[in-house]
């Protein structure tokens, strides 16, 4: 049977280009999609699936789609993936991910398994270029059961560039060089792999550096976004097999960025008085090393994976003498392990095991006396967890049913020099179930219950948060002069308990193959799922009144304006809100020697139970279309994208509501498969074709304009 398409992208879409006329006039195609999708899912579950037959929602974008975006971050691709975006605004400094509603801590990102916990109130957090990138899988939907704090809306993993990628059978080394241009924020990349693997293949290595380099970018209103970027990427990976029984494996992935742009990079904020330009410093370093254990029994298929990641932001402020900077370290163990039993008609899957991690962070400020940075205390925080899952499967007479309960224990402590130390505990249940009537069709379901610990900088933020004009007073040069300003200062809550949620989630897919083509597949799936999440953490500012009152608008007994608590000038991390999200996702993908089609479409709404506001990171409507057509056995491919949007009115304030919008790209591949030029390939095309000007962040933020893209790239194996 054929392999699986797993990432399940798209419905139809752009079925034009594949007329019978058309058709009738190419040559006969190899039978291949857009890519050799990969079907597998690694982290749904912690047991390899195909992603079609998990009793939930997950996507996976595999190298071939990755490269098909041709993209300069990874926010490019997110368009394949509904439920999940890339927000923050165009600039790749203040880029972070949305899953479901939930974004910041609600969000897990890993790196090859690592945890990436760095986070900041405006920064960004996918320090990880394209390039290295061999697939990217977003489990969307509450994941505490296998991972603990931060998987409330769902886990973003990126697995890296292997050897086996760039070596075909009987090849003992390789080298693959590449550049690209892209003209809406006149980028240039360079980039360089090398490749080895042993006689005996045992023992393989790869290596890879990417540059890239770009300037302002070109809205679609016109306007011009201050951005330069001089972006370093590296990755080094070894794996060693001393026998079919272990593989070991040990890497360290870099990501060197410095750019000029905003203090606050996110939206279409600009340079000016409060957000003064920066020279901005990234050094983010990954080191990892695992082990897998496998042995000729069902007992044991045992992983052991040990990290170290340094992820360090320094700003320089451009017109001040200024340097602040923020530095997050991670350790972090896991061990896991799946034992396999068949007993006739029903298999087992039992995945048990245990994880530890330790955030630490040190924030600097040179012009403060101690050197510290207010918002950023000196903290530390530690995870315990252990988690056990079952898959049980069972073939009867009326098909095949799946059940996975699992359940996951956490212990989660805080420490901060001066603050008093925190510490809570935390259970996650889940389950799961699928019943296949018959192979081609799914019915599916899950309820979870899933949790996010408050963070470090959320329990102990303190100093100054920003300063206002005190308007009740004369300023210091009297009343004609400039006002005196008072300082609102933020305070700690060590009070704050953890976000939790409770959702459910039903579905259905289809799985057909040989419909129209021998060869040809289809396959669809979609879903609704409603959560309710409390104890939502939010920021509350508090200003005394009078602070904007002028001397003469005072009145006897009204409380004065001046900095800090004791005049009810602060702000603290509180929880203050319920709130219910639901939504519908659904992605089909239709492939055949001579065309593919995929798309999705997604929708999501959020509610404050308590007053019925609009609450979490809401998006309109939006459907995403892809498709194209195969010429020379698949030598040349051509194709569209295009995504339609709805009006966005869940808004509490009218003024930021935002139009529906279409935007619509073009591309070409040219990548032959044999003869003299395999290796080579040719990528062109175009972005937002139509310039539109549209918004996605938020009201006012206009996204890139038209961009021209092109790309070029050889590999050579030996």
């Amino acid at each position: 049977m054929r392999a699986k398409r797993a990432a399940l992208y798209g419905a139809a879409a752009i079925s034009g280009l594949a007329g019978a006329g058309l058709i009738g006039g190419m040559a006969q195609a190899a039978d291949m999609a857009s890519g050799d999708l990969d079907e597998v899912t690694v982290y749904a579950t912690r047991n390899p699936i195909e992603a079609f037959d998990y009793a939930g929602q997950v996507s996976v974008i595999p190298k071939d789609v990755i490269e098909d975006f041709n993209p300069s971050t990874l926010a490019d691709i997110f368009d394949a993936v509904p439920g999940a975006a890339i927000g923050g605004g165009p600039r790749r400094s203040g880029m972070t991910p949305d899953v479901r509603g939930l974004s910041g801590e609600g969000v897990l990102i890993l790196f090859d398994g690592a945890r990436q916990s760095y986070l900041s109130g405006h920064d960004g957090r996918f320090f990880v270029d394209p390039e290295l990138v061999r697939a990217v899988e977003v489990v969307r939907g509450p994941t505490s059961a296998l991972y603990g704090s931060g998987a409330l809306g769902g886990v973003i993993a990126v697995r890296t560039i292997t050897a086996a990628d760039f070596l075909e059978e009987g090849e003992r080394a390789g080298v693959k060089v590449s550049s690209g241009y892209q003209s809406v924020n006149d980028e240039w990349r360079v980039g360089a792999t090398g490749v080895w693997r042993s006689e005996d293949d045992k023992v393989d290595v790869v290596g890879n550096f990417t540059l890239r380099n770009s300037s302002d970018i070109e809205l679609g209103s016109g306007l011009t976004l201050e951005a330069d970027d001089e972006i370093l990427s590296s990755l080094l990976k070894t794996t060693f097999r001393p026998n079919e029984e272990w593989t070991l494996s040990a890497s360290w992935m870099r990501y060197g960025g410095n750019s000029v742009d905003p203090n606050n990079p996110q939206g279409n904020n600009p340079a000016g008085p409060g957000n003064g330009n920066v020279d901005r410093d990234i050094d983010s370093n990954t080191i990892q090393a695992t082990a897998n254990y496998n042995p000729s029994t069902n007992l044991i298929d045992a992983n052991l994976v040990g990290y170290f990641t340094k992820n360090t932001v320094t700003e320089d402020e451009i017109d001040t003498t200024r340097v602040v900077s923020r530095e997050v370290e991670t350790f972090g163990v896991s061990l896991d392990n799946r034992s396999r039993f068949e007993m006739g008609p029903a298999a087992l899957t039992f995945t048990y095991g245990g994880e530890f991690y330790r955030d630490e962070q040190v924030g600097r400020d040179n012009v403060t006396a101690d050197m510290t940075r207010g918002g950023v205390p000196d903290a530390t925080a530690k995870f315990y967890g252990a988690f056990a899952q079952a898959e049980l499967s069972v073939k009867g007479p009326v098909g095949v049913f799946t059940l996975v309960p699992g359940v996951r224990w956490d212990r989660f402590e805080n420490d901060a020099v001066g603050n008093p130390s925190t510490s809570d505990e935390a259970v996650s249940p889940k389950v799961g179930a699928t019943w296949k009537p018959v192979p081609q069709l799914l019915f599916f379901g899950n309820w979870s219950e899933a949790f996010r610990a408050p963070s470090f900088n959320e329990i102990y933020a303190d100093d100054i948060h920003f300063q206002i004009p005190n308007l009740s007073v004369p300023g210091p040069f009297g009343p004609f002069g400039p006002p005196a300003f008072v300082t609102n200062f933020f305070i700690p809550n060590p009070d704050l308990v953890p976000e939790e949620s409770e959702t459910w989630e039903v579905g259905a897919g289809l799985d057909f193959e040989n419909i129209l083509f021998d060869g040809d597949s289809f396959m669809a799936k979609g879903s609704y799922y409603q959560s309710d999440v409390t104890n939502l953490i939010d920021l509350e500012v508090n200003i005394p009144f009078t602070c904007f009152l002028t001397p003469d608008q005072l009145f006897p007994g009204a409380p004065p304006c001046g900095s800090g608590e004791a005049f009810g000038n602060y702000s603290r991390n509180v929880n203050v809100t319920n709130a219910e999200l639901d939504g519908v996702e659904v992605e089909a993908q239709y492939d055949n020697r001579y065309v593919w089609l995929r798309g999705n479409v997604a929708t999501i709404d959020g509610r404050d139970v308590d007053n019925n506001d609009y609450v979490g990171v809401l998006a309109p409507r939006i459907i995403f279309l892809d498709g194209g057509v195969k010429f020379f056995g698949g030598d040349v491919r051509l194709g569209a994208r295009v995504s339609i949007a709805s009006d966005f009115d869940k808004v509490n304030d009218p003024t930021n509501a935002r139009d529906g919008y279409t935007v619509g790209d073009v591309y070409a591949v040219w990548q032959p498969m044999t003869g003299s030029l395999k290796g080579l390939r040719v990528d062109i095309g175009a972005d937002n074709v139509t310039d539109a000007d549209y918004e996605v962040v938020a009201a006012g933020v206009s996204q890139p304009g038209r961009n021209f893209k092109a790309a070029i790239s050889w590999r050579q194996g030996f």
